[in-house]
């Protein structure tokens, strides 16, 4: 792995990690789905542009246009949304360890239904994960977490996995922006119809939500997806995916020091605890020296 795919890692886990961040921002000033909608509308449209005026056609295989289906609706709407929904009564921290736990689902759903091979290492990182999950998860449910919320953020989290299973599809055979913004507008008008049905158009313009939207829009919105793909095509999914076992620290941490959210003992242990599963789980994916 060189130096530039190991600072397109670091840029790619801090972009994802803050988005909770301004995220739960949004949720505190605007509806949900509609202003998440609103912002799959303009990343995809700018990333268009952009790819377009790069050169760059929407002239998809047939595996592409399905990827760029699954991984616009199963991540961008429906983790998003539901993730957008939680935020509303569940703390940005929280909501970020739980999306965290992604690469050990993918390698639990690899294992057990898609026949591949998991090393010691990578089972006891699984079990790891598992602790780190529970701990975290009984020491929230002790301190009154909003149940729905908990609840949401997990059905999100299973929703990005299977997202995830499917970037390599979205993501092979070029074109790599024009796909990044196919998929937001996917995004986009899949979250419209829940919106338009269920919310009204309630909004406190403060420079708070300006930031926040503007900031999430581009950077976790339209970068972080570009930089993965990126990534995941410079030094494949295996090792791309390595980086996510900075996201439980980079997640909590931002969501300390911008929204001032408490963490105790146990969120702390428990953060480690995942983190060390997920380096694990990825660490035994590497092929063995020869």
């Amino acid at each position: 792995m060189d130096i530039r795919a190991i600072l397109m890692g670091l840029a790619f886990a801090f972009m994802w990690s803050s988005a909770f961040t301004s995220a739960r921002v949004i949720v505190e000033y605007a509806p949900p789905l509609t202003a998440l909608a609103f912002r799959f509308l303009i990343s995809g449209l700018l990333g268009v542009a952009i790819a377009w005026m790069l050169g760059q056609a929407a002239r998809l295989s047939r595996r592409q246009w399905l990827g760029v289906l699954v991984f616009g609706v199963c991540q961008n709407a429906l983790y998003l949304g539901l993730n957008f929904i939680a935020m509303q009564t569940v703390d940005a921290s929280l909501a970020a360890i739980i999306a965290s736990t992604m690469p050990l689902l993918v390698a639990l759903v690899g294992w057990l239904f898609l026949g591949q091979r998991l090393r010691a290492m990578g089972v006891a990182g699984l079990v790891a994960g598992l602790v780190g999950v529970t701990l975290i998860m009984g020491a929230r449910l002790q301190g009154g977490v909003d149940v729905y919320g908990l609840v949401l953020c997990v059905i999100g989290v299973v929703s990005l996995t299977i997202a995830t299973l499917a970037v390599l599809g979205a993501s092979s055979g070029g074109n790599v922006l024009m796909i990044v913004g196919l998929q937001m507008l996917v995004g986009s008008l899949v979250l419209w119809v829940p919106a338009l049905a269920w919310e009204s158009f309630d909004v406190q313009w403060t420079w708070q939500l300006i930031v926040a939207f503007i900031y999430t829009t581009l950077v976790p919105g339209l970068l972080a997806t570009l930089v993965w793909f990126l990534l995941v095509g410079r030094i494949g999914a295996v090792k791309a995916s390595t980086f996510h076992f900075l996201n439980p620290f980079l997640g909590v941490a931002v969501a300390s020091v911008l929204l001032g959210e408490q963490l105790g003992i146990w969120d702390i242990v428990g953060v480690v605890v995942i983190a060390a599963g997920i380096l694990a789980v990825q660490v035994s994916k590497q092929p063995l020296p020869r």
